[in-house]
């Protein structure tokens, strides 16, 4: 009886249920609705995602479906585990998984499913990465310049020769050697006339005036030298650099002197308060100060500069011996490259168009390694190993010049310590006195096109003005640079204006047409 009644209350078990793939309508039914209900429902399972997700990775299509959400990872580990643990068999009749991979290979599956770009086109070509057509400009570089360094050996020869940086010529130089180093006695004179106006021994008046003589003969000194003796165009260079240096040194000593005298002695009134650092830097100027600023790799005078803790020996040398390979690398592209073709080279203003259009161009590839080359000697290494002796702690020599859309962000960018002076000394003391942007742009470029022929005129000893107006002829480059940043947004066209203008046509051209006037010129005088 307990077993009748047992039986009655405990029916079997039912049998496992078995998945089974929907009828597929027959002819002459209205209403499939069910299969296409069926249909949609496997075709958004985790298996089938992933089968169409594997199906866009091997066609190419990467805005094919995603991996499955965690929803869908979760329904396929649990109700419909049997589904995908068919469709991983590959069985073809036993479970939905299958069939539903085997649909996303077929001709019925959708191939385009978005709209989009091609990747070179001009909305998605900067969305993208392009590290594979970097390094075929890379191989392509060194290809092109492998096949040149071969050819201009099998062509000349090893040009280079010992005497290159000293020979006998160079003892004829000593009156620009004895030039160099009396240039001190100008800073002295300075200092002693900023020691009197502290003091109000003399007028202010009295001290501009005595600083103007001062720096007037720091310039006009060093040129007579070297119009009276028959020195290398080398050796005259590295002095007017050294001059101007010293000039432009002198000129934020008197000028900032003179300022902190307005406003400690004459107790000007200022916008602001002073903070700390400020009050510091508001000091008469002492023997050291002075000693340092003039040895410190900044045109800029101030009493006090931030100083790092220490001296890293080891990295010092590191730089050191990077640049003496620097240096000598210069030399041998100057040997090697650029001599050759300057000197085989005719004048650009009096040869075929096409000629001098060649000419500037095979000039232009090693002249843009040497001047990469000078950049990164001087403003890096150089100016790094004298702050890193000197302990100076604000090191930012430049900028990144070479991303630089417009010629102005170029000459704001690429040397900082000429950048700050122009700002210090002549952008803003011409925007106090009530002068306008533009004529104040203009008169801070006309000092330093005033400078440049200077340092390349006098050891040339000629005028020809060809450094004055490459310098002044930035003016019209900055308005079109300006004009194609705002009017076209995210270009680098003037970035490329930029490129061509000073590096690959401006330079070598200059070159060219300073080496031929002095040939000219030594030909008339011999």
């Amino acid at each position: 009886m307990e077993d009748s009644n047992s039986a009655e209350i405990d029916p079997p078990p039912a049998p496992p249920a078995v998945h089974r793939r929907p009828p597929r309508p027959r002819r002459g039914d209205v209403t499939p609705e069910g299969f296409v209900a069926a249909l949609r429902r496997r075709l958004s399972s985790g298996a089938a995602v992933a089968a169409r997700a594997s199906f866009a990775a091997d066609s190419g299509d990467e805005s094919g479906p995603a991996e499955p959400s965690s929803s869908h990872r979760r329904a396929g580990s649990g109700g419909d585990a049997s589904s995908a643990g068919a469709g991983g068999g590959g069985g073809s009749g036993s479970g939905s998984g299958a069939d539903f991979t085997a649909f996303s290979f077929r001709a019925a599956s959708p191939v385009h499913r978005k709209a989009k770009e091609s990747p070179l086109s001009s909305d998605a070509i900067f969305k993208q990465s392009h590290a594979g057509l970097f390094n075929l400009c890379i191989v392509v570089l060194v290809a092109v310049n492998g096949r040149l360094i071969i050819e201009n050996l099998m062509k000349y020869g090893l040009l280079i020769r010992t005497g290159f940086w000293f020979n006998s010529k160079s003892f004829r130089d000593w009156p620009l050697l004895m030039c160099c180093l009396t240039l001190p006695a100008f800073p002295l004179g300075a200092f002693a006339v900023e020691k009197l106006a502290f003091r109000n021994d003399i007028t202010d008046a009295v001290a501009t005036l005595v600083h103007v003589i001062l720096i007037t003969a720091e310039i006009v000194y060093p040129v007579l030298v070297i119009l009276m003796c028959d020195s290398a165009v080398v050796s005259g260079f590295l002095l007017m650099f050294i001059a101007c240096i010293v000039c432009l040194k002198l000129v934020s000593f008197a000028h900032t002197n003179h300022d902190i005298r307005r406003l400690t002695i004459s107790d000007k009134k200022v916008d602001n308060a002073f903070s700390t650092a400020d009050m510091d830097n508001l000091q008469a100027p002492t023997l050291g100060s002075l000693i340092y600023f003039m040895m410190a790799p900044t045109l800029c005078y101030q009493p006090s500069y931030p100083r790092t803790s220490y001296i890293r020996k080891g990295w010092l040398i590191r730089q050191i011996i990077l640049y003496l390979i620097f240096t000598g690398v210069q030399g041998f592209i100057i040997e090697q490259y650029i001599n050759p073709i300057v000197v085989n080279s005719q004048h650009p203003l009096k040869g075929g168009l096409l000629n001098a259009i060649e000419t500037v161009l095979r000039l232009s590839l090693p002249n843009v390694y040497l001047w990469l080359c000078m950049f990164y000697c001087f403003f890096h290494l150089w100016l790094n190993i004298l702050a890193e002796i000197l302990r100076f702690g604000d090191r930012e020599f430049y900028k990144d010049w070479w991303n630089a859309k417009t010629i102005d962000e170029y000459w704001r960018k690429w040397n900082m310590p000429v950048h700050k002076w122009v700002v210090r000394h002549i952008y803003f003391p011409c925007m106090r006195s009530g002068i306008s942007k533009e004529v104040a742009v203009f008169v801070s470029f006309f000092v330093s096109a005033v400078l440049h022929e200077l340092c390349v005129a006098v050891p040339c000893r000629i005028v020809k003005f060809w450094a004055f107006l490459g310098i002044m002829l930035q003016i019209p480059l900055i308005i079109l640079t300006s004009y194609l940043k705002s009017k076209f947004r995210d270009t680098m066209a003037g970035n490329m204006i930029f490129w061509f203008f000073f590096c690959i046509y401006g330079q070598p051209m200059c070159v060219l047409l300073y080496y031929h006037d002095v040939m000219n010129r030594i030909g008339k005088t011999g």
